[in-house]
């Protein structure tokens, strides 16, 4: 018998072989017999290598987004602080160098404001002492002809002060502060006292001359000035005994010239008075007004 090839398929129990990994290889030389492949499970953001684009269709493949590196910035609270730091510390160096500036400038030479020494570069601290030393140099010359007037009248006893203006015991005072005395009785700066006799009075411009007996210590003299050439805004210092306080001393200056002053009902009206903002109180009537020499230029009186 004549075996006669079959061009057909064959039986279809027939197995194609297996590999060693139980795995189905598909046989190229019987391409008929071939099987459609089955769906391949997608594998995402996979690749194969030698892929064959005219047999298997090829899944777009997309690579996943890498996550952005943020890119380190200093936090802006931080940079700003810092930025603010320098400027301070720019500012502080430029003023402290203008400050000193300005002072060398002022001073010269002279020592920092810092220093405890006074410098001569501050005109009002020089100014001040200058003024103050003038003042006290002032209450050394005046001060010991100053002198306490007690007087004894029928209604009692009364204070006043009055100056010196002459080495024979001379001396001016208010009148109304002697006036109706039985009795005058003078204490000197040092403490001394000596009994006055009354021998002159200007009951118009208020003024009363009194004399003692010099004693044998030479008596210091007041020296008298010239008011007319006084101006508004002077320095002046009133010395008497307010009170009975002997010499005390208080500083004003010339408020006002060529006043009237009247010294009350009955009192005189003095003309051509001298107006000050120096302290005055009873006691003061018949003291001494004088100015930044020592210079007598008026005589407080009662008003």
């Amino acid at each position: 018998m004549q075996l006669l090839a079959q061009s057909g398929p064959p039986p279809m129990h027939a197995q194609p072989p297996v590999d060693a990994y139980n795995t189905a290889v598909p046989t190229y030389a019987q391409t008929q017999w071939r099987e459609a492949p089955g769906p391949v499970p997608a594998q995402p953001y996979t690749t194969h290598t030698g892929y064959n684009s005219q047999t298997e269709p090829r899944l777009p493949v997309q690579q996943a987004p890498q996550p952005s590196q943020p890119v380190q910035r200093q936090p802006r609270g931080l940079r700003t602080g810092a930025i603010l730091l320098l400027t301070a510390l720019l500012a502080l160096v430029f003023g402290t160098g203008l400050f000193a500036g300005w002072q060398f400038g002022r001073g010269g030479t002279t020592a920092p404001v810092i220093t405890t020494t006074q410098s001569s570069s501050i005109p009002a601290t020089t100014s001040g002492s200058s003024t103050e030393a003038a003042r006290e140099a002032v209450v050394a010359k005046v001060t010991p002809a100053i002198v306490l007037v007690t007087v004894t009248t029928a209604n009692g006893t009364a204070l006043g002060s009055g100056e010196i203006v002459n080495k024979q015991g001379y001396i001016v005072t208010n009148n109304h502060v002697v006036s109706g005395a039985t009795a005058i009785q003078v204490t000197l700066s040092n403490g001394t006292r000596a009994t006055a006799q009354l021998t002159g009075t200007d009951p118009a411009d208020d003024l009363a001359v009194i004399k003692i007996t010099p004693p044998s210590s030479n008596l210091a003299v007041i020296t008298i000035g010239d008011s007319s050439q006084l101006k508004v805004g002077q320095d002046v210092l009133a010395i008497g005994n307010p009170l009975g306080n002997t010499q005390t001393v208080t500083n004003g200056i010339v408020s006002a010239l060529n006043r009237s002053v009247s010294e009350g009902q009955g009192g005189a009206t003095i003309p051509d008075a001298i107006q000050t903002d120096a302290p005055i109180n009873p006691g003061n009537s018949g003291g001494a007004l004088v100015d930044m020499q020592g210079n007598l230029v008026g005589i407080p009186t009662l008003t």
